[in-house]
């Protein structure tokens, strides 16, 4: 399931689930575009990157900014003069109880969350059109399914998978996969910044008991990025520890 040669560009990826998708693909050989808002911390992740086997290189941008997606992606291919695999793991939160959401959270989740997504889609594919070849995922979330207190996350994570299994049907035909991975919870900074009764009442309703790590996420991207995925595609892979088949009665 080597990645090795491969270019990829990979967005929200200066912490957590999108740096550990980073550096798994650059382990194995892979020369990887990581992309974010934060400048300081995508450089700094790069640099901690620097000693793997595949090239590493940070690239600051707003993802819901087309001009700058574009360049983003007009510089990839001038620097390495193929886009193999695109991963938009860029995403936020601003939970809230639909009665009380701000419309400036809606509107800030749906586009960092779903139209970041559409934006890279858009600007890669001609990329990989030509080439006939390319893997895309998407990483979405178990929220998808419905969580009380997350209508716009729910709905932002929702609509992706959607534009997964459509883009999955209009890519075909050029011989692009486009899938996505929906994570349940998982230990990341946000969740360890969870209130304790909070964490311990999810951990309850966890099927597994425990949590997923980021390394767990970043395993199902690199499969689904590999040639070895070549004809799945518009498929959604819950990586949840079985959340997603029912939450366990408190």
């Amino acid at each position: 399931m080597s990645v090795n040669g491969k270019v990829a560009i990979i967005t929200g990826a200066a912490q957590g689930i999108g740096a550990a998708i980073a550096r798994r693909l650059a382990a194995e050989g892979a020369r990887v575009a990581l992309v974010d808002k934060d400048e300081d911390k995508v450089k700094q992740a790069a640099q901690e990157m620097s000693g793997l086997q595949g090239k590493v290189s940070p690239y600051a941008a707003d993802v819901v900014n087309k001009a700058a997606v574009n360049k983003i992606v007009e510089g990839v291919v001038a620097q390495h003069g193929q886009i193999d695999i695109l991963v938009n793991n860029a995403g936020i939160i601003r939970d809230n109880l639909i009665a009380n959401i701000a419309e400036e959270d809606w509107d800030i989740v749906l586009d960092v969350n779903l139209k970041g997504a559409f934006l890279f889609c858009q600007a890669v594919f001609p990329v990989m059109k030509a080439r006939k070849s390319g893997k895309i995922v998407n990483i979405a979330s178990r929220a998808w399914l419905g969580n009380v207190g997350q209508a716009n996350y729910a709905a932002s994570k929702g609509g992706l998978i959607s534009l997964t299994r459509t883009l999955a049907l209009e890519f075909a035909r050029f011989q692009i996969n486009v899938n996505a991975v929906a994570p349940g919870l998982i230990d990341t900074a946000m969740t360890q910044k969870m209130p304790a009764e909070a964490r311990e009442r999810l951990l309850k309703m966890q099927p597994t008991g425990k949590m997923g790590t980021v390394d767990d996420i970043a395993a199902a991207v690199r499969f689904l990025a590999s040639d070895e995925a070549t004809f799945i595609t518009g498929q959604v892979l819950h990586v949840d520890g079985g959340k997603s088949c029912g939450l366990l009665s408190l």
